[in-house]
Order: C-alpha cells, then structure tokens, then sequence
C-alpha cells in the first residue's frame, strides 16, 4: 500500500448479516409460491398476487445473495482512495475505478433509509458503460435517471461507518481536486 493510499476492508460481519437477512427474504418468497397464505386482505388473498410476489422476491434477494457470495469469495479491498481517484467494490453495482478529474461533486443522500455517497461525475454515461452485465448497467442507468448519478458508495459492507467514510472521501476529493 503506498503512503498516500487508503484502504478500507469489507466487513465480513456486515455481509454475513445481509447474506442471512437476502436467503430469509428468498424463503419467505419461497413460501408465498409454495404454501399461498390465506388472507383477509383482498389484495393479498389473491393467488396471483402472492405468486408475483414470491417471484420477485425470490430474484430480487436471489441477485443480492449471489451478489454477496461473490464478495466474500472476492478477497479485494472494499474501497481504495489514492492520487488517482476512488476505487469502488462496495456492492454488486460499483463503480469501479472513478477518476478525481470525472468528480464533480460528493453529496450525502438516502434512498430508501440508507445513506449513500452520491459521486457526480461530468460523464455518467462513461462509468455506466463500462460495466460489463447488463444488469450492472441497467441498474446504474436506473440510478442515474432516479437520483442524478449512476455511482452511489455505501458504507453498508464497509469496516467503516457512514459519516467518517464522507469526512474521507470528501477530504480527499477537495486535496485531489486543488
């Protein structure tokens, strides 16, 4: 690691917790296709309903846990900032390398209760394209058209928490940036 790199792990302990929470998610869908639950709501009691439901969050949780999985057999540094920019591998839709001079602004957001780095870049279209699953591009093409940016790091699988992880990479943006 060179003098001027910061490394922060994955936490094993955090993607354990998301891997046991995304199989429950995956049996409960399991179940609703299986089982078809009697209800008193209308909406619910609807066979099809529950079926669809199932589904969805059997691949929904399904994509998250092989996501994880994939992680833990992956043995790279969660997210790495150095001279040239942000190295991120924080989810299954990283961003990969993003350059200091494609930054134009760090913000805090939350989605969904979860807070987020949101990197603005001046070409958005380069970082989407660069994957190479579809489904990373289509989900980076959704966040960019929902929330203004296709890059989003989380501390959420990070030996690190939330606010010191902006202070960092907010420091090191505007050191770079200078």
């Amino acid at each position: 690691m060179k003098k001027d790199t910061i490394e922060i792990p994955l936490s094993k302990k955090k993607m354990m917790l998301k891997l046991l929470g995304s199989i429950l998610f995956c049996c409960i869908g399991l179940w609703l296709i299986i089982k078809q639950p009697v209800s008193s709501n209308l909406f619910l009691s609807n066979p099809i309903v529950t079926l669809l439901i199932g589904c969805i969050s059997i691949l929904f949780f399904g994509i998250i846990t092989i996501s994880i999985l994939n992680k833990f057999r992956n043995s790279n540094i969660g997210l790495t900032i150095n001279a040239e920019g942000i190295i991120d591998n924080t989810s299954g839709i990283s961003g990969g390398l993003i350059l200091w001079k494609d930054i134009i602004d760090i913000q805090k957001t939350t989605v969904v209760n979860q807070q987020f780095l949101k990197i603005i870049t001046n070409n958005p279209q380069l970082y989407i394209d660069k994957q190479k699953s579809v489904f990373k591009k289509k989900a980076m093409l959704l966040n960019y058209k929902s929330y203004g940016s296709p890059i989003f790091i989380s501390a959420n699988t990070l030996q690190i928490n939330f606010d010191t992880l902006y202070e960092t990479v907010l420091e090191k943006y505007l050191f770079y940036k200078s």
